[in-house]
């Protein structure tokens, strides 16, 4: 998985501005939706052939009209035809180009749901001529870039983060309730020699926003020492609920 050098120092971001940006991609988001649609089959099956490959964080997501006229016909098990399909709002990594953000509309398998929940990166074909134009889907084992943050919670271990910067990723949850932030920390633990610095793009609980001001401590779990693909805050546990 691509990933953005962090350069330091991190500037610091109150949540005043990061306010700011919120509406100012919320204002972004209404025009852009209009451009959101659904590819047909026959053009996804292209897409994933011809398409370039990439990883997209998923940024939020909302159930769609179920007006599908065929399933996704991707690699793997199909979609089943009634099931509904999904509207996904994704920053967009590939090799030698900078991240962007878009939305894709698509049928997707209701067990596949629980590999993309915001914060959750997953593989995606976009079309060379038209940026806008992909196709998401689960990557096989041997090319996955990030577990779920469910897994790394659940079985990671854990480390103190101090935040070092925080900025908002998008305004338009897509009928989830928390912001998404790019969150920048320093991570300790006692079983590492020395202290490393990671970049998250996750959920933040509304409750936990006093959290991510400068110089604040955060726990959370990793399974090894990367650059953030195993890395998630426990908000629970931050929070004291735990």
């Amino acid at each position: 998985m691509a990933y953005d050098t962090v350069r330091l120092p991190f500037p610091a971001m109150g949540m005043a501005s990061a306010n700011s940006g919120w509406r100012l991609r919320a204002r972004r988001s209404r025009n852009f939706a209009l451009r959101a649609g659904a590819l047909s089959g026959a053009a996804r099956r292209e897409l994933l052939i011809h398409g370039t490959a990439g990883s997209a964080t998923i940024l939020g997501r909302k159930i769609s009209s179920p007006s599908f006229g065929r399933p996704f016909g991707g690699p793997g098990p199909q979609p089943r035809r009634g099931e509904p399909g999904h509207v996904f709002w994704v920053r967009v990594q590939i090799d030698g180009a900078l991240p962007y953000e878009t939305r894709v509309r698509q049928r997707t398998r209701e067990e596949d749901l629980e590999w993309m929940q915001p914060g959750d990166v997953v593989a995606c074909r976009v079309d060379p001529g038209d940026r806008d134009r992909l196709v998401l889907y689960i990557p096989d084992a041997d090319e996955a870039t990030r577990v779920s943050i469910a897994k790394i919670l659940a079985d990671g271990r854990r480390a103190d983060a101090t935040v070092l910067a925080a900025a908002p990723v998008a305004a338009d949850y897509a009928g989830h309730d928390d912001p998404v932030l790019r969150l920048d920390l320093e991570l300790r633990a006692w079983d590492e020699p020395r202290p490393w610095r990671v970049r998250l793009i996750q959920p933040v609980p509304l409750a936990a926003i006093g959290l991510v001001d400068l110089g604040q401590h955060l726990e959370v779990a990793f399974f090894t020492v990367d650059h953030g693909e195993s890395v998630a805050v426990d908000w629970a546990a931050s929070l004291g609920e735990e």
